[in-house]
């Protein structure tokens, strides 16, 4: 598991051509791609990239705007928690196929937040 730890923050920041991406980034950074995982029609959702002990996720769209992932122990009761509070839950809590567990929530100024157990 890449985030072994409750709490870590992963940033996912977004690019109008995944693919491209991965590709430049690797080169030219030296990340290293540690997931890649796609929808039915075999497009990107979303990817996991290393550097070092740092990860951050790539996803389609929204590029400039860079998002943040929480590893969660228990992601029911936060989102059972952000959503008592009035958090604008635009994702529902749910399984995802490839093993984790997790929700999306905005804050106050509409910055998205991803909680979840991070089980890539």
């Amino acid at each position: 598991m890449a985030n072994e730890k409750s709490g870590a923050i992963s940033p996912i920041v977004g690019y109008t051509d995944v693919e491209k991406a991965l590709e430049w980034l690797e080169k030219a950074f030296g990340f290293e791609v540690q997931a890649v995982h796609r929808d039915d029609d075999g497009n990107i959702v979303h990817t996991e990239m290393r550097h070092g002990n740092g990860v951050f996720m790539l996803s389609d769209g929204n590029p400039g705007k860079a998002a943040n992932y929480v590893v969660l122990d228990d992601p029911d009761a936060h989102h059972d928690r952000a959503k008592a509070a009035g958090a604008e839950i635009f994702r529902e809590l749910a399984d995802k196929d490839y093993g984790s567990r997790d929700y999306a929530a905005r804050d106050l100024d509409g910055n998205e937040w991803y909680f979840g157990t991070y089980r890539p």
